[in-house]
């Protein structure tokens, strides 16, 4: 993650840059806007650090044009300030800063939130759902429908169908089945897997016929 840090002030400016890579962030510091801006013409940064009371030019003014640019409209800001009237934070905050650290500031504050406005602004993952026909398998939170219905399954009947479903047509033996759901360390009877699919497709009940059987193998699901 690249972040960048305008801040006149050169103590400042070292400790911010010193502390954001030690936590693994690529940063790069900027003691005033002409800098900044030069560097931003080539490229952009994930993150902005800025401060309000530049030498040539009001850090209000450059939050206000990032937010009006297409290509930096999106890129989150802290305001990092000397300034602490709670009228000066929220007119930041109605600007578009993702956040507002007043100085003195702690090091491992500021981290915190900047890892705080990243997790924020991150893209969101699309959960993985596993869809067999009727039936759909949601692995994030351990949950099976048939036809858009809820279906209960112990933690046994769940890891079994997990298994199938994810390896779509692809044949597991008993032992196979054993092995992988129960542990190979599990002493027991090719009966227990044959059991556990009986009652695993009548809970499904439309959908248990995704669960077939291979005869002299095991079992499969398409």
């Amino acid at each position: 993650m690249r972040i960048w840090c305008i801040e006149d002030d050169i103590n400042i400016n070292n400790l911010v840059v010193y502390a954001l890579e030690s936590s693994g962030f690529e940063v790069k510091g900027f003691v005033n806007y002409a800098e900044f801006d030069r560097e931003l013409k080539k490229q952009k940064p994930d993150l902005i650090i800025l401060d309000v009371m530049l030498p040539d030019k009001d850090g209000m003014e450059i939050l206000r044009e990032l937010r009006e640019k297409t290509f930096t409209r999106h890129i989150p800001v802290i305001m990092l300030t000397a300034k602490t009237a709670e009228s000066d934070k929220v007119r930041a905050l109605d600007m578009g800063a993702d956040d507002y650290v007043p100085k003195p500031f702690g090091v491992m504050e500021l981290i915190s939130r900047v890892r705080a406005v990243l997790r924020r602004v991150a893209p969101k993952q699309p959960e993985e759902v596993i869809v067999c026909h009727n039936v759909s398998v949601t692995p994030s939170r351990h949950r099976v429908e048939v036809d858009g219905t809820a279906i209960e399954l112990t933690l046994k009947e769940y890891n079994l169908l997990y298994l199938l479903v994810s390896n779509k047509g692809q044949v597991f033996s008993r032992k196979q089945l054993m092995d992988k759901v129960w542990g190979d360390s599990y002493v027991g009877e090719s009966r227990t897997i044959d059991m556990h699919v009986k009652t695993l497709r009548q809970k499904l009940d439309a959908g248990g016929d995704i669960i077939k059987t291979v005869r002299g193998v095991g079992y499969k699901a398409e």
